[in-house]
């Protein structure tokens, strides 16, 4: 269990890590009122577009890490389903990877809108929406399919989880840190643009408490 914990710890690291990452590559206090055509990255500092690609890259691979915690929390419960949630898990950060290498670069675009023609412009801003942003939408499906399979292995028991961990599968932390966000908008700003990491870092913090819950049982 020493190794299982240490891993569990490598994935709150990437949340925060990656976070960091990407709060300073998305936020300005006008995120939520610029949101449009990816206006927003007109207000981030170019030194923060920089910071945060590179702290969000770095970052990233430990989230694999963090994946392999949960592969082995499961497994006891039923090895295929547990090894199916990793596969999804380490394909929902490879999607996020190449998603979030291109921000920085969306980010300076829109730095240049100025010095671009209107039409070479919206051309470059299309362009990305269909090869990038796309991926965010695919990412949500992924997540929602892995937290499915989540929640069926805990709930078949054996697992080192308790049952209520089925719970704080990744899709509901998501979908709730988002009705918090909407509702409560001066928490929203700060939370909407890392929301990802956000969801990643209470899963991993509740997984390890399980740990501990499990290993007091023993």
């Amino acid at each position: 269990m020493k190794l299982t914990k240490t891993l569990g710890y490598i994935g709150l690291f990437a949340s925060l890590l990656v976070g960091l990452g990407e709060y300073l590559l998305h936020y300005s206090p006008y995120i939520l009122k610029h949101a449009n055509n990816y206006e927003f990255f007109s207000f981030v500092k170019p030194n923060n577009l920089t910071y945060g690609h590179f702290l969000a890259v770095i970052g990233l691979p430990c989230y694999f890490g963090g994946y392999i915690h949960i592969y082995r929390m499961l497994e006891s419960g039923n090895t295929k389903l547990s090894k199916i949630v990793l596969a999804i898990g380490f394909i929902a950060f490879a999607v996020g990877g190449v998603w979030i290498g291109s921000r920085a670069s969306i980010g300076n675009i829109v730095h240049l809108k100025d010095t671009l023609n209107a039409e070479t412009y919206q051309n470059l801003l299309e362009n990305y929406t269909a090869h990038m942003e796309i991926l965010v939408k695919a990412l949500r499906i992924i997540i929602a399919l892995l937290s499915i399979f989540f929640v069926v292995t805990i709930l078949k028991g054996n697992t080192t989880y308790k049952k209520w961990m089925a719970i704080f599968n990744p899709i509901t932390i998501l979908i709730s840190l988002v009705l918090i966000g909407k509702l409560m908008p001066s928490i929203g700003k700060h939370m909407l643009p890392i929301l990802m990491n956000v969801t990643h870092f209470i899963l991993f913090s509740i997984s390890l408490y399980q740990l501990n819950l499990y290993q007091k049982s023993k």
